[in-house]
């Protein structure tokens, strides 16, 4: 499975062109929220593979990372550099 994260301080962020493009192949109306994006999107991962560096806002560096696919998983982060860390059981 390939997962998009931001590898830099700053945070995941799109270019606004990557946004937009992003939007069209969404059809999203409203203003993208960035929150809202699905890291392992198939439209997401082939934006970035495509654009590039182009993709990248100011204060964000993306790449593609691959993880097995029988993991269930989320994105962690400090100060906006991130990872992907698998997630695992706990009880109270």
């Amino acid at each position: 499975m390939r997962v998009v994260i931001n590898s830099c301080h700053g945070g995941f962020h799109l270019s606004e062109a990557a946004a937009s493009e992003y939007s069209r192949r969404k059809g999203l109306t409203e203003r993208l929220r960035h929150g809202e994006i699905l890291r392992d999107d198939a439209d997401l991962i082939e934006i970035v593979e495509t654009m590039g560096s182009a993709a990248n806002a100011d204060c964000s560096k993306l790449k593609i990372i691959e993880i097995p696919d029988d993991i269930h998983w989320h994105v962690s982060e400090f100060a906006g550099n991130e990872w992907v860390a698998e997630n695992h059981r706990t009880w109270d």
